[in-house]
C-alpha cells in the first residue's frame, strides 16, 4: 500500500495490524482519484473510518487543504499517526479517536468538500452515518459523499435522508457510491 500521486507519491503506507480494517488496494483507490482530482486542490476532505488513513493521506498528497481522520481503533488512530508524520502531511490533518457519528458533531466547518467512508460491511454503519451528515450544515449542495462498499448495500433509504445518488462504480468484490445532497424543495415552508 502506497502514495498514488502527490507530494507523497510513492511513499509506503502502514496498515493497522490484525482483520479488523480492510485497506482499499492501489488500484481502486487510483481509480477513485482520478475521478475526484479536479475538486481536491484546496479541499477540506473528510476521512471516515479511516483505518490506515491512506484515503484522506492521499487527498493531502494531492493539494487538499485539510483533512479529518475519524476512526475510534486505538491500532488505527496509532497507524494513522505514524502515516502523517511519515508523509509530512500532519500539519493540514485532523485525526478524531471517536465514533463516527460523534466526531461528525465536532468537525467546524463552513462547508466538507469531499467526505469519504470505508465502514465495516454488512453493519448498516454508512446509514448512521448518512444519517447524522443529513443534520449537518457543513453538507451542501456541493458535497461530494463516498461510500464504499459492498455490491450489495442498500441504499433505498437515501432519498428519505435528503440524498441521491450520483455514481455507482462497481469493482469485481466492492463499489463506490458517489452521493449528494438533494436541493431544498421549492414548496418549504419559510418562516
Amino acid at each position: 500500500m502506497r502514495v498514488i500521486a502527490g507530494t507523497a507519491g510513492s511513499l509506503p503506507l502502514k496498515a493497522p495490524e490484525g482483520l479488523d480494517t480492510r485497506p482499499t488496494t492501489d488500484r481502486i483507490k487510483e481509480t477513485l482519484f482520478n475521478m475526484l482530482q479536479p475538486d481536491i486542490p484546496g479541499a477540506v476532505f473528510v476521512d471516515l473510518f479511516s483505518g490506515s488513513g491512506a484515503i484522506g493521506i492521499e487527498a493531502l498528497s494531492r493539494g487538499a487543504a485539510k483533512a479529518y481522520f475519524v476512526d475510534n481503533m486505538p491500532k488505527a488512530v496509532a497507524c494513522i499517526q505514524q502515516n502523517l508524520t511519515f508523509t509530512k502531511t500532519e500539519n493540514r490533518a485532523i485525526v478524531l479517536k471517536q465514533d463516527v457519528c460523534a466526531a461528525l458533531h465536532g468537525i467546524r466547518e463552513k462547508e466538507a468538500d469531499i467526505i469519504f467512508m470505508d465502514p465495516p460491511y454488512g453493519c448498516d454503519q454508512e446509514k448512521n452515518a448518512l444519517a447524522v451528515l443529513a443534520e449537518m450544515a457543513y453538507v451542501t449542495q456541493d458535497t461530494r459523499i463516498i461510500v464504499e462498499t459492498s455490491l450489495k448495500t442498500d441504499f433505498s433509504y437515501l432519498e428519505e435522508l435528503g440524498f441521491y445518488m450520483e455514481k455507482d462504480k462497481r469493482y469485481k468484490t466492492n463499489r463506490h457510491v458517489f452521493l449528494r445532497r438533494k436541493a431544498a424543495s421549492q414548496t418549504e415552508n419559510i418562516i
